[in-house]
C-alpha cells in the first residue's frame, strides 16, 4: 500500500506531540502527549490492515527519505516491509504496551463557552511573537466586547505582550495556554473553549482535531 504525503505530514506533526505511536487497524490515527495534556486525532485516506506500534516515529519517517516512492507491506505481524524498486527495508514494530496510547473514545467537551476562528496566519504570527519576545503563554481574553489572543507572561504583569483581535463577545473571560502545547499542523481552525479546562481545535480543511488542556488561571463570566 501507499501512504499519502498528507498522512505523512500528519505523522510528522504527531511526532512533535509524542515520539511514539500506536496505530490501530483502520483509517484513524491518534496520539497523546506523555503529559496527557494534548490529544490529537486524524481520519486519513489509508486503511491500515493491522494494529502496530512504532517507538521512534521520527526515525521511521526519516528512513522514508531513502525511497522515492515507497510501498508499504504490512503482511507480517512483527514488521513492515518498505520497498521501492531494488531497495527495501524491514522496519520492526515495538511492543504497544511500552507506549502511551491514545484513548479509544474522543473527548466530549462538557460545555462550549466560547468559539472563534483561528487562521494559520494569525497562529504563525503569534508563535513568531512568542519567540521574538521570549514569552511562554498564550491567552484568549474577552473584555469590553472584544476577543483577543495575547502572547504574554502570565506570571509577570509588566512583561511585554503581543495581541491580535479575533472576534466579538458579550462575555468576560481568560483562557490560558502554554505556547509549547500548541503543536498543531499549520492551517485554519475552529476553536471551542470549555471553562472546565479543555479546548478543541478542529481543522477546517481536513478531518484533524486537537484537544489541548488549559492552564491554571482560566476564568469565565457570562
Amino acid at each position: 500500500m501507499k501512504i499519502s504525503s498528507e498522512t505523512l505530514t500528519i505523522l510528522k506533526n504527531f511526532c512533535q506531540i509524542n515520539q511514539s505511536i500506536v496505530v490501530e487497524e483502520g483509517n484513524v490515527l491518534k496520539t497523546i502527549s506523555p503529559m496527557k495534556n494534548i490529544l490529537a486525532r486524524a481520519d486519513v485516506l489509508e486503511t491500515f490492515p493491522r494494529k502496530f506500534a512504532i517507538y521512534e516515529l521520527n526515525e521511521f519517517l526519516g528512513g522514508l527519505s531513502l525511497f522515492k516512492d515507497p510501498d508499504f507491506d504490512f503482511a507480517e505481524q512483527s514488521y513492515v516491509q518498505i520497498k521501492d524498486g531494488r531497495s527495501k527495508v524491514k522496519y520492526f514494530f515495538s511492543d504497544p504496551s511500552v507506549i502511551s496510547s491514545a484513548p479509544e473514545k474522543d473527548i466530549e467537551l462538557p460545555t462550549v463557552d466560547v468559539e472563534f476562528d483561528l487562521s494559520t496566519e494569525t497562529l504563525n504570527t503569534l508563535l513568531r511573537a512568542a519567540g521574538v519576545y521570549n514569552l511562554d503563554d498564550l491567552s484568549l481574553v474577552g473584555e469590553n466586547g472584544k476577543m483577543q489572543l495575547v502572547v504574554c507572561d502570565n506570571k509577570n504583569d509588566t512583561s511585554n505582550n503581543y495581541c491580535i483581535e479575533v472576534g466579538d463577545t458579550t462575555s468576560t473571560f481568560k483562557f490560558n495556554f502554554k505556547v509549547e502545547n500548541l503543536k498543531i499542523l499549520p492551517g485554519d481552525y475552529k476553536v471551542s473553549m470549555c471553562s472546565k479546562g479543555i479546548s478543541l481545535f478542529q481543522n477546517t480543511r481536513i478531518d484533524l482535531k486537537y484537544w489541548i488542556a488549559l492552564e491554571p488561571g482560566t476564568e469565565f463570566e457570562q
